[in-house]
């Protein structure tokens, strides 16, 4: 019997309010054989979100636990709530050889990217800073010093676009999604 090949790792990541969310729905709509790591986090769900599908949400007492037992791929600080990444799935599910993808935020990705680097990472820009601004203040599930932190962050990760394989401007959601298919279809050998 043949051994499995491999699994690859997809890393995606880029500022909050950029629309990953959105493009990675539909993504994973048209591709079934790549699997979806559903990261931890301490911050309350947004209204739309569910358990288990968007996020495990959990206390910080959960998290710090998780964190004490190295249960984690990577994890990090983020507008005052944690985010972290199960190690035991993403490694189970590489060595089978099935392919993963995270949605996590940019200082996660740099440290998956020094555990993987053969990882294929992906940022979203924003079409402008000020769209983006538009869009964080159009979802209305934030207070006014909350976004003036996101908007911190912001600024110091689109500086680190740069770092990453391939970047993808989320102008317009379709264009965005054919992008992102397309690095897919490549880096898959059309799985």
């Amino acid at each position: 019997m043949a051994d499995l090949k491999r699994g690859k790792l997809y890393v995606v990541t880029g500022p909050s309010g950029v629309g990953k969310g959105t493009i990675l729905e539909k993504f994973f709509n048209n591709n079934k054989n790549i699997y979806f790591s559903v990261s931890m986090t301490t911050r309350c769900p947004r209204p739309n979100e569910k358990e288990g599908v968007n996020y495990f949400f959990v206390s910080n007492e959960e998290f710090d636990r998780a964190v004490k037992n190295d249960e984690l791929l990577e994890w990090t600080e983020y507008s005052g709530n944690f985010y972290g990444t199960s190690k035991k799935f993403v490694e189970n599910a590489l060595l089978k050889g099935v392919d993963v993808l995270l949605e996590i935020e940019t200082q996660g990705a740099k440290k998956v990217m020094e555990k993987f680097p053969d990882c294929i990472t992906i940022f979203f820009a924003p079409p402008s800073f000020e769209e983006l601004e538009s869009r964080l203040r159009g979802r209305h599930t934030e207070d006014e010093n909350a976004i003036q932190k996101r908007l911190s962050a912001v600024r110091d990760e689109l500086s680190m676009a740069e770092k990453f394989k391939y970047n993808i401007v989320n102008d317009e959601v379709e264009s965005a999604y054919t992008k992102l298919q397309a690095v897919y279809d490549f880096e898959s050998g059309g799985k």
